[in-house]
């Protein structure tokens, strides 16, 4: 059972959704996002998604388009995302972490050699949102084998014929994209998710988690209310982005966390 599993498993035991945080690592420099990497827990995120900057992040809106260019341009690299991931885990054992970005970082360092690096900072799973189940020869078993989870994007337009091909190998969670388009481009509409998730958990037994347009405590009270969980990424970035104090970024954090956590 990895970390993930057993945050669900304890989450569903106590009746509660889960909240799932993303930032990008290194935005706008190392010791800024992991001093809100170390805070989220305490303002309580379930589970912490964490960014690996890319040049091409085809699939994210401008906010964290933004957040990935500024941590690149502030020399952020796979080893210092890494170096963060080891990091916390000097003093936390326990929350998961989950590495989010595409392959294209993860092929250019070499498979084996990631996955080695990975498990070993105490990385528990991935989310590559450019391999399609078709190549899960690439990274997917690979991770698996690993002891990661990878945990695979379901959308609006993920229709019952592909949905088998999506859940295939999927494990952790399943991610469920709440609008057509990319990040922080539209509010999540409760009404309008509420029988995509009826309609995945149909299919597999896996915990639910709906991403992409959720900014407010009442947004994430209301998608978590339908799903098991939610993630917000764009607003906690916008924060950061805005040269907030950290403080501050994680008062939002904890504010939207129990906006979940009510659900």
């Amino acid at each position: 059972m990895t970390r993930i599993d057993a945050k669900f498993a304890a989450l569903k035991a106590e009746g509660k959704k889960a909240f799932v945080a993303y930032i990008m690592g290194g935005d706008p420099d190392v010791e800024t996002s992991l001093a809100v990497m170390k805070g989220m827990p305490g303002a309580g995120v379930d589970v912490i998604e964490l960014g690996m900057p890319f040049t091409d992040p085809m699939a994210d809106g401008p906010t964290i388009q933004l957040a990935g260019q500024r941590a690149l341009d502030g020399g952020m690299t796979m080893d210092k995302v890494l170096g963060m991931v080891t990091e916390f885990r000097k003093g936390d054992s326990t929350t998961p972490i989950v590495l989010m970005g595409y392959y294209n970082p993860i092929y250019s360092r070499g498979v084996e050699r990631f996955l080695t690096e990975a498990t070993a900072a105490g990385i528990d799973g991935l989310i590559v949102v450019d391999l399609p189940p078709e190549e899960d020869s690439e990274l997917c078993l690979p991770a698996q084998a690993a002891g990661l989870n990878f945990i695979r994007l379901a959308t609006p337009t993920t229709d019952n014929k592909r949905l088998p091909k999506v859940l295939q190998n999927t494990s952790g969670f399943v991610y469920y994209v709440s609008i057509t388009g990319i990040t922080g481009a539209a509010a999540a509409q409760a009404a309008d998710v509420a029988p995509e998730v009826a309609r995945i958990k149909a299919q597999t037994d896996l915990p639910v988690i709906v991403g992409f347009g959720i900014s407010t405590p009442d947004n994430a009270q209301a998608i978590a209310g339908i799903a098991d969980g939610c993630v917000v990424g764009s607003a906690i970035v916008k924060d950061i982005g805005a040269g907030k104090p950290v403080a501050e970024v994680l008062a939002n954090v904890a504010a939207l966390a129990a906006g979940a956590h009510r659900a």
